[in-house]
């Protein structure tokens, strides 16, 4: 006689997180979805769901899921998610996960701009030689706007090419300066990185004002969310010449295709992939097992979001 397969009562992205736990926990029925195809048809019974990555319609699912317990999220910023979530639901999110992959990424923008890569691949489309000589990190102030896990890891690889790194964060605290001390600090930036979420405080942070006060010749870095950046303003100063930008992270997110900043030729432009290199995978994979041994054996979970403070 067949057994009948018991409902979920977790729904994971990828099968092989199996493996880092020995087998999934006897109690806690596992199905996997990573977002792709059709979900399983039951998910009455789900109460731990951890949201497959960079699935936006993954969300969706949680109306489906009237017995929900906790919700995992694999990114850093959680605010798109926090309307769908139901009252009573905890969520964790994915600190600590991207840490590596976004500053890597973030290094690799400065570098490009401060180096004129993109200048460079275009002669070699073209075929010409035509040698100039370009700036240089060693020597320049950055302005680290967001200074949580990802401003740390982005810090530790900007400080051995001699940058100076001044650290702001929402709040000020010993070492690190509040946003509301912008105004003084932008003028003598050479670099500003900002790795922030997206929140009614830090939307529009980067407005014509800020961004009018800082130098000539400076780069606007953003590997947080599109909109603590004012767009408008930001094209105004970088078609003018007088500001350089490296985005990986825009608003309106895609960006249209016939969106002016495409053509800014000083504006370097990533379609929002600085955390899904291949450092990111294993991290979430033994996250997941972690959370999942927690939630099993009914112990406190890991990177628990204060959806107040949020």
């Amino acid at each position: 006689m067949t057994e009948t397969p018991r409902a979920p009562r977790a729904l994971v992205p990828w099968a092989h997180v199996a493996d880092l736990m020995g087998g999934w926990p006897d109690d806690l029925p596992v199905a996997v979805y990573d977002g792709t195809g059709e979900p399983p048809t039951d998910l009455s019974a789900v109460r731990f769901y951890v949201l497959p990555y960079a699935r936006p319609g993954a969300a969706a699912l949680l109306a489906r899921m009237p017995a929900l317990e906790a919700v995992q999220s694999l990114s850093a910023g959680v605010e798109n998610l926090l309307p769908h979530l139901p009252a009573g639901v905890v969520l964790c999110n994915g600190r600590g996960l991207h840490d590596a992959s976004v500053a890597e990424h973030a290094l690799s923008l400065i570098l490009a701009m401060r180096r004129d890569i993109p200048h460079w691949v275009r002669r070699q489309d073209d075929h010409r030689w035509a040698p100039h000589f370009t700036r240089s990190l060693a020597g320049s102030r950055a302005l680290l706007i967001g200074y949580g896990s990802i401003g740390v890891a982005i810090e530790a690889r900007l400080l051995p090419f001699e940058v100076e790194v001044v650290r702001v964060a929402r709040r000020a605290r010993p070492g690190v300066h509040g946003i509301g001390e912008l105004p003084g600090l932008l003028p003598a930036a050479d670099l500003v990185i900002l790795t922030l979420p997206q929140t009614s405080t830090t939307t529009g942070l980067l407005g014509a004002e800020r961004l009018a006060a800082l130098p000539d010749g400076a780069l606007v870095v953003n590997v947080g969310r599109g909109g603590t950046i004012d767009t408008g303003a930001l094209l105004e100063q970088t078609a003018s010449g007088r500001l350089y930008a490296a985005l990986d992270v825009v608003d309106p997110e895609p960006l249209p295709a016939d969106h002016p900043l495409w053509a800014v030729p000083n504006v370097l432009i990533t379609p929002h992939v600085a955390g899904g290199s291949a450092t990111f995978y294993p991290r979430a994979e033994r996250l997941i097992a972690e959370q999942l041994r927690r939630f099993a054996e009914g112990r406190p979970l890991l990177n628990l979001v204060d959806r107040n403070g949020t």
